[in-house]
């Protein structure tokens, strides 16, 4: 058994015990990979762990709301600012676990890839149909998709053929199922979904820099070892399968 395995199981062996349920709040787009870790971590520890999955500004007024949560993980800091700022966290534990990047996919495998520039005529691309991305005032993907097209000038160009969703993965499955032909998500969106194709990705200059905050938000032990479990060599391989950036060090 691992080491690092090892010491979480020593760990929730020798503290009183106060919970043996994990529950965390996670952005939508961490679904596939953090599925596989929270099992993974179960089947180590034998502490259950209970994800809800949602848009991180939806999540977020949850938490403040008073929603029972241990840990937060958010597609963007300024959702995790909002609750920080409501001092729901537990102190010195916020920290920037991944990064990803934006794609544009289209409705099924193999299709053709494009430049994406300012002299792509996007719209054209729609044939007629809408570009499904996430809520462009309130879900990280949104926001960041729309702050790329902007930066490429076109976003005027489509502007009012949008589906907006409430999260990324509403707008993958949009896309996966043909309702839209083109969306807009994350790198690793696209990795989880086989029934699309990435025809291009954003340049990363066009857009603020993708970051995925995390912070525990109680003093549960079972939460504490799961969190520290996220920045294990172990999870991080499996972030980085589905198509994250793992940052800090392992």
């Amino acid at each position: 058994m691992p080491l690092l395995r090892i010491a979480l199981l020593t760990l929730l062996l020798a503290a009183p015990a106060r919970a043996a349920e994990v529950t965390v709040f996670a952005a939508a787009s961490l679904k596939t990979a953090l599925d596989q870790i929270a099992a993974d971590w179960q089947a180590a520890s034998g502490q259950d762990v209970v994800v809800s999955y949602g848009g991180s500004a939806a999540l977020a007024r949850q938490i403040i709301q008073a929603a029972p949560v241990d840990i937060y993980i958010s597609a963007a800091p300024e959702w995790m600012d909002a609750v920080e700022a409501a001092g729901l966290l537990q102190g010195g534990t916020r920290t920037d676990l991944l990064g990803n990047r934006l794609v544009l996919v289209a409705h099924g495998p193999g299709r053709v890839p494009v430049s994406l520039d300012e002299t792509l005529n996007l719209a054209a691309l729609l044939e007629g149909g809408r570009l499904a991305m996430g809520l462009v005032d309130a879900v990280p993907a949104g926001q960041y998709g729309k702050a790329a097209l902007v930066s490429l000038g076109l976003w005027d160009g489509v502007k009012d053929r949008t589906a907006q969703s409430e999260n990324v993965r509403i707008a993958l499955q949009l896309v996966a199922l043909g309702e839209a032909p083109l969306g807009i998500v994350y790198a690793s969106d696209a990795v989880a979904e086989p029934r699309v194709s990435v025809i291009a990705t954003f340049p990363e200059t066009s857009y603020p820099p993708i970051r995925y905050p995390a912070a525990l938000l109680s003093d549960n032990v079972a939460a504490v070892a799961f969190f520290a479990y996220l920045s294990s060599p172990d999870t991080r391989k499996v972030f980085a399968r589905q198509g994250f950036l793992p940052l800090g060090a392992p």
